[in-house]
């Protein structure tokens, strides 16, 4: 059941007064002269209320909102009864990043993704590292208007094997996303969603067609982690998991693990259980190491060994593909055949060092191996 909360979006005084690091290495405009305005799109995903309100259902929030006021992610609006969306063709940032940096370990190897961004969120994550961006506004940043149909050809021009809608959370801006999605189809550009998973059945349902994957950050597997450090809940994520499982659509985990917050064996343990249970053993899971950032700069990287044991719980759960992440080096990031334990993927970082799969098959054994591979 959806909760419903009042809203309004944070001042720009609370963003200046908070305005620091760049938003993943990606080119981010800040602060720029005024843009053009470009069209002004309605929002999709709203229920128009008595006297001029409207119920936001993009996600589980349910947001309330009155006229004149946004909704909790800052970049949804209502104007005399009708909802409008604030960052319809305004990505404040692009960059073109290998695909593994999503990451994205079984879709393409080896591919480019052209990746852009708008501002807001709709969690508060203490450990966001593009906060400057995700917590933002858009009066925060002044951008050209970039129609779909733009986004499109740039990513093919940049011979990008897909568009990546990521850094900031996808889920606020469906209709431009959708629209691109649409637009990069048309010239042979697939898309995949970089997500929270906090997102409502309706309009997952609705993205599902226009995405040939979706990586999700499962960032805790207790209740308490995610109102006390993200602003959400964790059961909407978990069932945004389940509707994934089945659907078609390619899908990958990424669970950050902080010290001392949820990188305990037993925490690990259960997530990993469920995941092997609602939703199979090759769904790939990451693991990927904490940096202090942002609002959690008083706690410290986590140990590569914290990481390993975590790997080694996971896989003793039945998962078939685990991974670790932010770990240069690290021979876990490396893809072997669940089968026959024979090198699939070699990697080093972001880069491919060797990739033995052909026809989605092992070719030491003749398995399928699960993924997107062409």
């Amino acid at each position: 059941m959806q909760a419903n909360y009042p809203c309004d979006s944070i001042s720009r005084r609370h963003f200046l007064a908070t305005l620091g690091a760049g938003a993943a290495g990606c080119a981010l405009a800040r602060l720029a002269p005024a843009a053009d305005k470009g069209p002004l799109h309605e929002a999709l995903f709203y229920d128009k209320l008595d006297k001029g309100t409207i119920r936001c259902r993009l996600c589980p929030r349910g947001c309330i909102v009155a006229d004149g006021k946004r909704g909790y992610c800052r970049v949804r609006e209502n104007r005399k009864g009708t909802y409008y969306s604030l960052v319809y063709g305004r990505p404040c940032a692009t960059h073109l990043d290998p695909i593994e940096k999503k990451p994205f370990f079984h879709v393409y190897p080896g591919s480019l993704a052209y990746s852009i961004a708008t501002v807001g969120c709709n969690l508060s994550c203490k450990f966001c590292q593009n906060w400057d961006i995700s917590q933002a506004s858009p009066e925060d940043v002044s951008v050209p208007y970039r129609a779909p149909a733009d986004i499109a050809s740039t990513a093919k021009r940049s011979k990008a094997k897909t568009i990546a809608y990521t850094y900031n959370e996808p889920t606020i801006y469906p209709e431009y996303l959708m629209d691109c999605a649409r637009a990069g189809r048309e010239v042979g550009i697939e898309s995949v969603m970089v997500s929270n998973g906090f997102i409502s059945a309706e309009a997952q349902q609705a993205l599902l067609p226009l995405l040939k994957a979706i990586k999700i950050d499962l960032k805790a597997f207790t209740p308490s982690f995610y109102p006390e450090v993200c602003g959400g809940r964790l059961q909407p994520v978990l069932d945004s998991l389940k509707r994934l499982s089945g659907s078609g659509v390619w899908y990958e985990i990424v669970a950050l693990v902080i010290p001392t917050l949820n990188d305990s064996a037993d925490e690990i343990k259960r997530m990993s259980a469920w995941i092997v249970k609602e939703l199979g053993p090759d769904v790939p899971l990451h693991f990927s190491r904490f940096h202090p950032i942002y609002k959690m700069k008083n706690i410290p990287p986590t140990p590569p060994e914290t990481l390993r044991r975590a790997r080694e719980i996971a896989a003793g759960e039945g998962i078939h593909f685990v991974y670790i992440g932010n770990v240069p080096g690290e021979e876990a990031q490396n893809t072997l055949c669940p089968s026959c334990k024979a090198m699939l993927i070699r990697r080093y970082g972001y880069r491919i060092l060797e990739n033995t799969i052909v026809n989605g098959r092992c070719q030491a054994c003749g398995k399928p191996v699960p993924g997107v591979w062409s």
